[in-house]
């Protein structure tokens, strides 16, 4: 909670100059930020080495990096993936300031993706892409093992149907606890559909 709580107060003194989270939901950024980014580490509580794309203002990344220090191993890992520079100085920050494992690639997810060497347990993304796009930045990773956990809202179904016209995907729907229209993706398997045609 200590750390936590360093990371929520750098978060209200960035805010005013760099918009990280949208001021309407500033009041209540315990309820709907961090919690809200708790359930992914909670749904995947044995996955060590996360890639979370799109970090933003570090959710959920750098929440997963933080309640991964309660573990008694020290493997834990977030890589946080981002291309604005001003969020990049700010994860950094936090990092620094609350000590937590994670570690910021400054640039684009395609091209972060495409030079990426090691392990990864599991992908993390909240209120970034389309479910389509997120597939095809993750296909590599699941189809090594690794595991998807994505936020989406109250038009996920929507989402899914258009995703599942390029992608055949193994997924489980996780009810949000904190927004009862939302769910979090969980993605074990995703495979390219073939085009068909005649000839």
């Amino acid at each position: 909670m200590d750390r936590l709580s360093i990371y929520v107060d750098l978060l209200k003194r960035w805010q005013p100059a760099q918009n990280l989270v949208a001021p309407s939901t500033l009041s209540e950024i315990w309820r709907r930020h961090v919690a809200d980014s708790a359930q992914v580490h909670f749904a995947l509580p044995d996955a060590r080495i996360w890639l979370d794309f799109g970090s933003g203002a570090g959710f959920p990344g750098l929440v997963t990096a933080i309640l991964l220090m309660e573990k008694a191993d020290s493997s834990g890992r977030v890589h946080l993936v981002e291309s604005n520079q001003r969020k990049v100085s700010f994860l950094r920050t936090v990092i620094r300031e609350t000590g937590c494992p994670a570690e910021v690639h400054a640039g684009r997810i395609e091209d972060v993706v495409a030079r990426w060497q090691g392990p990864v347990d599991a992908l993390s993304a909240r209120a970034l892409a389309p479910l389509a796009d997120l597939c095809g930045y993750s296909v590599r990773f699941v189809q090594a093992g690794a595991v998807a956990i994505f936020h989406k809202g109250k038009n996920f179904r929507e989402e899914i149907e258009l995703a599942s016209a390029d992608w055949q995907l193994n997924l489980v729907e996780r009810k949000s606890l904190i927004d009862p229209d939302s769910r979090l993706l969980v993605i074990t398997g995703i495979e390219a559909r073939r085009p068909t045609g005649k000839g």
